[in-house]
């Protein structure tokens, strides 16, 4: 909190600030309940969620670059969500990653050009199509064209959740250096390494429980936490940049939507990259 904030704000912010943990586990609870739900209930149920997560999360951030709360639906927002929830629709409908990724770039354009239409940064503007629309793309396709993919989609999940879950308690336990002051004045090398360690663990102790190759499930589980981290302070950033807390306040005691996936956007991607491209298996040796 800012020394120079008043102190009627502070006053208002308190009982927010005294049950942030109380706000953060309930919220995350129920994300984590539609999450579930959303891999296990159906592939139109699931890229439906997939779909509003995108919108929400491409709201906040073209709202965060034209200059805050009052800018709500704009242009460039319109532009990235239709191209992004079309693309969803075809990769569901043909199993393909080439024309819903043409898709996603076309919004990208379009923001783009409307940015320039109303004077804000057009490479901002249109890097929202790809920073929301290629993780969702990620995870549809995860969820549909891998032999178990809803449990390594339930995997990426569980990495990211316990890398966020690890920061936040071992960066307060321990305290210590700070791991990026710049740009997020609370994160710390402990809970950096400590949410390393955690998503790791968890991620083997799930691969386990399925009969899997604890090994591939213990480098999966770092990799995405070291990813997840930086897409941690890629928002950071981006919020520093324009002066802005959180994203929004749509989660309580999270924030925005941004702000609660913004290290789920930086490991999805990666982990299709991992499973399609590197043909790694993180679930090697699941019969069922």
């Amino acid at each position: 909190m800012s020394a120079t904030e008043p102190p009627l704000a502070r006053t208002q912010n308190a009982p927010l600030e005294r049950y942030e943990l109380v706000y953060r586990a309930i919220s995350g609870v129920v994300m984590a309940v539609a999450a579930v739900a959303g891999v296990y209930g159906g592939g139109l149920i699931y890229c439906a969620i997939v779909a509003v997560a995108a919108i929400a999360a491409l709201r906040e951030w073209h709202r965060l670059i034209n200059g805050g709360p009052r800018h709500g639906v704009s242009a460039e927002m319109l532009a990235t969500s239709l191209s992004v929830v079309v693309a969803i629709g075809l990769i569901y409908a043909q199993h393909r990653a080439g024309l819903p990724t043409l898709v996603v770039a076309v919004g990208g354009v379009f923001a783009g050009i409307f940015a320039l239409f109303h004077k804000k940064s057009v490479p901002l503007h249109m890097l929202g199509a790809a920073y929301i629309g290629g993780p969702a793309l990620a995870l549809v396709a995860l969820r549909q064209d891998y032999v178990h993919g809803g449990w390594i989609v339930l995997g990426v999940f569980i990495a990211v959740w316990a890398a966020d879950i690890g920061a936040l308690f071992f960066g307060r336990l321990i305290g210590g250096p700070k791991l990026a002051p710049a740009l997020s004045p609370s994160k710390t090398w402990a809970g950096f390494y400590g949410g390393i360690l955690l998503a790791t663990l968890a991620e083997a102790l799930y691969v386990a429980l399925l009969g899997g190759n604890i090994a591939n499930a213990l480098i999966f589980g770092a990799i995405l936490a070291l990813v997840g981290h930086m897409g941690d302070l890629f928002e950071s950033w981006v919020k520093r940049l324009f002066r802005a807390k959180n994203s929004g306040g749509l989660i309580p005691g999270h924030g925005g939507m941004l702000d609660r996936i913004d290290s789920l956007l930086f490991a999805a991607p990666v982990a299709a990259g991992l499973v399609f491209v590197a043909h790694f298996d993180p679930l090697a040796g699941v019969l069922w």
